[in-house]
């Protein structure tokens, strides 16, 4: 369901389609979540610590106690990430990711957080920009994405500075 966020789907109906494209959904922990028989696919915004430097094991199962789990806004993931990564900003943005998925969430988030001169820094200098793949499925992102939602806005915001930066 929606209230959780992200979009879930029976266990067996997605790990059908996650083995057709040879995935397998237990090493996808950081993309798609599992509890029962159910599968459900992780917003962006909740990719921000694996995406940004922070491990997102340590951030879940760290020793430290608290009264109440408040709920983080992306700033503040995305300033903790920044902390923990000994301010990347000043230096020269995150590392991009490992996939193209990635890269593209990661440039989606920072379009989320105000980061413009970031994510310029991150698609042109960077180089993630460059790679047609990028484009490609966040255009298709975009297509898919019910309208309304913040995953569709971000991606759009992404698609808009393409051309913007001579992409």
């Amino acid at each position: 369901g929606k209230i959780s966020g992200g979009f879930t789907l029976e266990f067996d109906a997605a790990r059908k389609i996650a083995q057709g494209l040879g995935v397998h959904l237990e090493q996808c922990e950081t993309l798609v979540e599992v509890k029962g028989d159910k599968a459900r696919l992780l917003p962006v915004s909740e990719r921000t610590q694996h995406l940004f430097g922070k491990g997102t094991q340590a951030a879940t199962s760290g020793g430290r106690k608290s009264k109440k789990p408040k709920q983080k806004t992306l700033f503040q993931e995305l300033d903790e990430a920044e902390a923990a990564e000994a301010g990347w900003t000043e230096i020269k943005g995150p590392p991009p990711g490992s996939t193209v998925l990635d890269r593209v969430h990661q440039a989606m988030i920072l379009f989320a957080a105000n980061r413009g001169e970031l994510l310029k820094r991150f698609l042109v200098e960077d180089g993630v920009g460059q790679d047609s793949r990028f484009w490609k499925l966040a255009d298709n992102l975009n297509k898919l994405y019910p309208p309304g939602t913040e995953e569709r806005r971000w991606v759009e915001g992404v698609l808009a500075r393409k051309k913007g930066l001579g992409l």
